[in-house]
């Protein structure tokens, strides 16, 4: 487990030259998506969140330029602007989206201009090309197409280093094949009761890429067992009977499954660093406090008994 006390909280993004938090914030509900995450996020509280990140032990912050329209970039950015500037150790990382079904190359150059403007900075450190699984494989690696122009941005020194960041892990893993990518972030899927990444993963340790492991609460219920969905979705059945039975073995120890969850990701040695949305500025501390919580060794052993077959998970491993 790594926690802010730990020489391992902050590490290298793979051969990237970035320094990572093993937590990051995740900008996913700063711009208010409350369709997904469950509430409307005031602007205010989105940019005192920022500011207090910046003054936190977490020194990531993950968002992207279809966030919310892009609101969740603006609000950082003025939180950016209001601190006189990006500290020197903060890394934020965004990603490339397209919009009204146009993810060309010159979709991606404006991704990436829009990007800069909205949170002020010069150069993107790290830049993901985001859900590609959304459209074909082979009009977004062709020549000319959303891929190339990526890596010519890296090429050119206007972003820093690559990424992608998905879903689905066949698609995942076509887009891993290419040999382009500096890093790789998949969400909802390697979590206390999915295991659904493990190939990506180890594809991605082969390749010596670093995985960012994002929406480690499967988007809710791991935080909170009485939401009742997974992957934004209504949790299955198979989902619900894991959670009920981690939630006692969690009392039994002590501690809940919010802090289980959390760091089931932050002490895998695969995960680069672990994403969590928030919204509320007390939502820092609370993660920080479960990140920092001592949980004996005996937990995970007994954990592991109750994760669902594979079967039950958002991607079965193929027959």
């Amino acid at each position: 487990m790594s926690s802010p006390a730990d020489p391992t909280w902050l590490r290298p993004l793979g051969t990237t030259g970035l320094t990572v938090s093993a937590l990051t914030l995740g900008g996913g509900p700063l711009g208010s998506m409350p369709g997904l995450f469950g509430r409307d996020v005031p602007a205010d509280e989105a940019v005192e969140l920022v500011l207090r990140t910046f003054d936190s032990p977490v020194r990531t912050i993950d968002t992207s330029n279809g966030y919310s329209d892009g609101e969740s970039e603006r609000r950082i950015g003025t939180a950016i602007a209001r601190a006189g500037g990006l500290p020197d150790d903060m890394v934020v990382i965004t990603k490339v989206d397209p919009r009204d079904g146009d993810y060309s190359a010159e979709r991606v150059r404006q991704s990436v201009r829009e990007s800069k403007e909205r949170l002020g900075l010069d150069t993107l450190p790290l830049v993901h090309l985001h859900d590609p699984e959304n459209f074909a494989f082979e009009e977004m690696s062709a020549p000319g197409g959303a891929v190339e122009a990526l890596v010519a941005l890296r090429e050119s020194g206007e972003v820093g280093s690559i990424g992608l960041a998905g879903g689905p892990i066949p698609e995942m893993q076509r887009y891993l094949t290419l040999g382009v990518f500096d890093a790789v972030l998949v969400h909802n899927r390697w979590t206390l009761v999915d295991r659904s990444a493990g190939p990506l993963i180890a594809q991605a340790r082969e390749l010596g890429i670093p995985l960012i492991n994002a929406a480690v609460y499967g988007s809710g219920i791991l935080a909170d067992p009485s939401v009742k969905r997974y992957a934004y979705r209504p949790a299955s059945p198979a989902i619900l009977a894991a959670v009920d039975a981690m939630v006692a073995v969690c009392t039994r120890y002590g501690t809940d499954i919010a802090t289980a969850a959390l760091q089931f990701s932050l002490r895998d040695r695969d995960a680069a660093t672990t994403v969590v949305g928030m919204s509320r500025p007390s939502r820092l501390e609370t993660t920080l406090a479960a990140a920092s919580a001592s949980l004996p060794e005996e937990i995970w052993d007994e954990l592991e008994e109750h994760v669902p077959s594979a079967e039950h998970w958002l991607e079965p491993p193929a027959e």
